[in-house]
């Protein structure tokens, strides 16, 4: 019961934030909310004990499908959106195919060298898809009177967005397929002898992924009215890296954990311009060597110290 009270609390503090906020702030919150998806949509590959240097990557892809879709074809961004998510998927697909046979590091640098090259084309054809300098004029969201162009509609409509993906994401971590990717990673060739597919699920893993990376990727380039193939390069997929890391992945909220905690130190240490990445890097480091499973773990471990406390309590009475 506190549980879903919490979860109302919090839609309830997104749903009036923009009031309350400068419009500085609300379009801070607009990235802080796509950053969600795309992590939490990482979080999903990891938990069948696969680690991706491409996944920004996916995200880009729903960035120029819907680029593509909406300024040479005239596509509004309601019949974008979707494709956008599914070119993602199917370019996930492509690019995980090759590497079922590997693991651990083999998969993390060919999913790197994979993801680089689609990466690469954007760069190098500049039609359709501008070259090194990216692309620009992509129309805004069009629905009735609203515009889309101001922060605050945008804001909620990401914040629609983002309800809808994280609650399918959890709903996932949940089902049956959440559990035979966390046997997967727990002992793969024993989930293999029971007869779990496990390149099937990896590869599923993958692609869904990759689909909502891609429905961020929509949800930005829409709210930037360009693309730089420079966001989807790997410093981008390091700071990702970092946002996962540091909330965990042993639950759902890990993630989501990480990226609201180091945008707040992005942001507080923005005076420190160039040597902002050694800072990140170093928090990285202390993570990784201190605290693997990252702040989550470390809420856990509070709650169940709380808990013997009170069960020695209740006994001592």
């Amino acid at each position: 019961m506190m549980r879903y009270l919490a979860a109302l609390a919090v839609l309830v503090g997104f749903a009036i934030m923009p009031e309350v906020i400068g419009e500085y702030y609300v379009e801070i919150m607009i990235l802080f909310m796509i950053n969600l998806i795309l992590a939490s949509s990482f979080r999903l590959i990891t938990t069948c004990g696969d680690w991706s240097l491409s996944h920004v990557v996916f995200m880009g892809v729903g960035a120029y499908a819907t680029a593509l879709l909406a300024k040479f074809l005239g596509w509004p961004f309601w019949g974008t959106v979707l494709l956008g998510g599914m070119a993602s998927a199917v370019i996930g697909l492509a690019v995980v195919f090759p590497l079922l046979r590997t693991k651990g590091f083999g998969f993390f640098i060919g999913s790197f060298a994979l993801g680089e090259f689609v990466r690469l084309i954007w760069v190098k054809f500049h039609f359709p898809f501008g070259g090194p300098r990216g692309m620009i004029g992509i129309p805004s969201i069009e629905l009735s009177d609203i515009d889309f162009y101001e922060a605050i509609p945008y804001y909620y409509l990401v914040l629609l967005f983002t309800i809808a993906c994280l609650a399918i994401l959890y709903r996932i971590d949940l089902s049956r397929t959440g559990k035979v990717l966390k046997a997967i990673y727990a002992d793969e060739d024993l989930s293999r002898c029971i007869g779990i597919n496990v390149a099937r699920y990896r590869a599923m893993a993958f692609s869904v992924s990759a689909f909502f990376a891609g429905i961020a990727g929509v949800l930005l380039a829409h709210r930037l009215g360009a693309i730089d193939p420079k966001n989807f390069d790997v410093n981008t997929m390091v700071y990702l890296v970092i946002w996962v890391v540091v909330g965990g992945v042993g639950s759902f909220w890990g993630p989501l954990i990480g990226v609201a905690v180091m945008m707040l130190v992005g942001e507080a240490a923005r005076p420190l311009a160039e040597w902002r990445p050694l800072l990140f890097g170093g928090i990285l480091i202390v993570f990784l060597t201190l605290l693997p499973g990252g702040l989550d773990s470390l809420m856990s471990k509070v709650r169940e110290m709380l808990d013997k406390r009170t069960a020695d309590g209740t006994e001592k009475i």
